[in-house]
């Protein structure tokens, strides 16, 4: 630029600079600049410098995750009292997600897959040799339900689907030589199994293939003939990815379980092993179910419960309405957990409990903050910090996650969660409606980077648990039946919405809507069957033709086939239903612009459902950004996938809702390919 150029461009400058200034002062609600400072997406993307402290089940040593020099995050182990820290793993492209201490205190077991195709192995890292192995190093193989016990050190099960890619075996692993060993036979209809106190298969939760019903199956011992204990009807056994059999007590006499009956929210219970009756309700609360949460390797999800190590006694239990609590069964727990709950804010997370019960680690999870992690010491009643899981969150200005109860239009009570920017009037602000998926799940208070980030944006960010959602009992539940598209479950989306307009907090010309799997799917029937509510639309990984969906499940779903479709309706049989509520075919309704992202590994909703979507977005003119990575699955793992996504979607809500905006660059390591 030459001298003589300069007085005309900075003129220039100036005048768009005061021409921005003068729009954005006149967009409703506050002014941008009185937000905390923009904090960047590597903060809230990337991986935690540490995380998830587990101590040995002999107590001598923690194991913990700590962000490798590639970015990825590794397991290393330490000597309690020393400070030798070794790295156990060594995997530099995916990194390890969730780990634990096998029985023996020698070696690391965690799953690892593919490209997120979800056909997990099971990996052992053994401290002492440094070697790492493959226990289950079969191709296409997915591994699932390991189960371990203190008092067999020696060897683990897990589930294989290698005799048959629909079902899961259960085989049998010797950890020091990594013999498998086929344990127990699948008859074709059991997703989880459960073992007695001798570390013997003895209890199974199936799922009838013609019904949907629930079964729960017991022999007595194991070799012995399998007979139903009980059967819960579809319609009041509640979702089926609850864990069922929690366990046998110490004599084996009865068993510990999630029961859906007797009750509209699931309880506490003991049934006796002999005949199925109930013994008595140990805990339970009319406004929610027991608090279950995913585990990605798992067919089910995990109860929050505490049980001793070693004498198979439940101690308390978890529940969560709209924040989790503790229920403390085991008076010799009650002065531990009123210690922790003054120790620091947030929900207590037990993660770990050596054998003898002295050490245990916990997790204090508040809304607005990062997590903390201690050494606890039982005998000493001491609690000792171990690390913070994001120190550079630790001074930051984040926002706390207000738990609401929205009215729907035909009066069902919605359980909500919303999250306003810091700084800012909760005045016409920009509303950012974040839908869950499943949609059989729900979502959770506390500390989430995806809404931190939103909020940070100027963004007030909406969470709905619309009907169908889980953890608030089994009407709430099945009054999502037949209700996808342009039924209820999208209705609770639109009545909070208008909600958070009539309250005056959401400026009604600048609403997104977002989410991933379920929630892809909501954000395109929203912008589809309601298009004068959004402004735009971002979905991650979302089916648009129900039908296509279910017939492209993975082979180990088959199981579970037939419940999806007594909720969603046999849109298989019934093509008219399929195209009423499928977004792929009112994709002429659809105004809005969108980003879609999908992995091009994905085994639950194939890369075909974004790509026909696209083809017919970009067929009637609607603005759509695609892209692709090639190295995911259903949901992105890697951070680098992370950071370009989520960078691309800042831009695109920000020139479109009117958020701040980090510039989005080219992200090193990313496998982006925008189609």
């Amino acid at each position: 630029m030459t001298r003589s150029s300069q007085g005309p461009a900075r003129a220039r400058a100036l005048a768009l600079a005061s021409a921005l200034m003068t729009a954005l002062a006149a967009l409703p609600g506050a002014p941008l600049a009185a937000l905390p400072p923009l904090i960047p997406r590597a903060v809230l993307f990337g991986n935690p410098e540490r995380e998830q402290p587990l101590v040995s089940p002999d107590g001598r040593r923690l194991a913990f995750l700590r962000r490798a020099r590639s970015g990825v995050m590794a397991v290393w182990v330490r000597t309690l009292g020393r400070s030798d820290d070794a790295m156990a793993t060594r995997d530099t492209v995916r990194g390890v997600g969730n780990y634990q201490w096998a029985p023996d205190g020698r070696h690391i077991l965690y799953f690892q897959d593919s490209g997120g195709d979800e056909n997990y192995h099971l990996f052992s890292a053994d401290l002492e040799t440094r070697v790492v192995r493959d226990l289950t190093p079969f191709q296409g193989i997915r591994a699932e339900n390991l189960l371990t016990d203190v008092r067999h050190a020696g060897e683990v099960l897990v589930g294989l689907n290698l005799r048959d890619a629909r079902v899961s075996d259960m085989y049998r692993i010797d950890l020091s030589t990594g013999a498998v060993r086929l344990d127990t036979r699948n008859p074709g209809d059991v997703v989880a199994w459960t073992v007695d106190a001798d570390f013997r298969i003895r209890a199974a939760t199936a799922l009838d293939p013609k019904t949907g019903d629930t079964i729960l199956r017991v022999r007595d011992r194991a070799e012995g003939a399998w007979r139903d204990l009980v059967r819960w009807s579809f319609e009041d056994a509640g979702i089926d990815r609850y864990q069922r059999i929690l366990g046998f007590t110490g004599d084996g006499a009865a068993l510990y379980a999630q029961s859906p009956v007797g009750s509209n929210t699931t309880r506490l219970v003991t049934l006796a092993a002999r005949d199925g009756h109930e013994i008595e309700t140990i805990a339970s609360d009319p406004r929610c179910d027991l608090w279950n949460d995913y585990v990605p390797t798992s067919p089910q999800t995990e109860v929050a419960i505490l049980a001793h190590p070693t004498k198979d006694r439940i101690q308390a239990v978890g529940l969560d309405y709209l924040r989790p609590e503790w229920k403390v069964l085991d008076p010799a727990l009650a002065a531990d957990f009123a210690l922790l709950g003054r120790t620091r804010r947030g929900t207590i997370d037990v993660m770990s409990r050596s054998a003898s019960d002295s050490l245990w680690t916990v997790a204090f999870r508040p809304d607005d903050g990062p997590t903390t992690y201690y050494l606890y010491d039982r005998v000493r009643k001491r609690p000792q910090l171990l690390f913070v899981g994001r120190p550079e969150l630790s001074k930051l200005a984040l926002a706390p996650m207000k738990p609401i109860v929205v009215r729907a239009r035909d009066g069902l009570d919605l359980p909500c969660y919303l999250t306003l920017p810091v700084g800012v009037p909760a005045r016409r602000l920009p509303l950012v409606l974040l839908v869950h998926g499943g949609p059989w799940f729900r979502d959770h208070w506390g500390y989430d980077d995806g809404v931190q980030w939103l909020a940070n944006r100027g963004y007030a960010v909406l969470q709905v648990e619309f009907r169908g959602s889980t953890g608030f009992g089994t009407r709430f539940l099945n009054a999502g039946d037949h209700q996808l598209g342009v039924g209820g479950m999208q209705n609770d989306l639109s009545d909070a919405v208008r909600w958070a307009v009539r309250a005056g907090i959401a400026d009604s010309a600048r609403v997104g809507i977002m989410g991933w799997s379920y929630g892809g799917y909501a954000t395109l029937a929203g912008l589809a069957f309601t298009p004068e509510l959004y402004a735009c639309g971002v979905d991650g990984v979302g089916p648009a033709n129900m039908r296509t969906l279910i017939e492209s499940f993975p082979p180990y779903w088959a199981a579970r086939k037939r419940r999806w479709l007594n909720r969603v309706g046999d849109v298989i049989q019934d093509d008219a239903l399929n195209r009423r509520i499928s977004p792929l075919f009112h994709a002429g309704s659809i105004r809005a612009p969108l980003v879609i992202g999908h992995g091009a590994n994905d085994p639950r909703c194939k890369l075909a459902e974004s790509e026909a979507m696209v083809a017919a977005l970009r067929a009637n003119h609607v603005p759509v950004t695609f892209v692709v990575y090639p190295d995911e699955g259903h949901g992105f793992g890697r951070p680098e996938n992370n950071l370009d996504f989520f960078g691309r979607v800042e831009e695109f809500l920000a020139k479109h809702l009117g958020g701040r905006v980090e510039p989005w660059h080219k992200i090193e390591g990313s496998s982006a390919e925008v189609r």
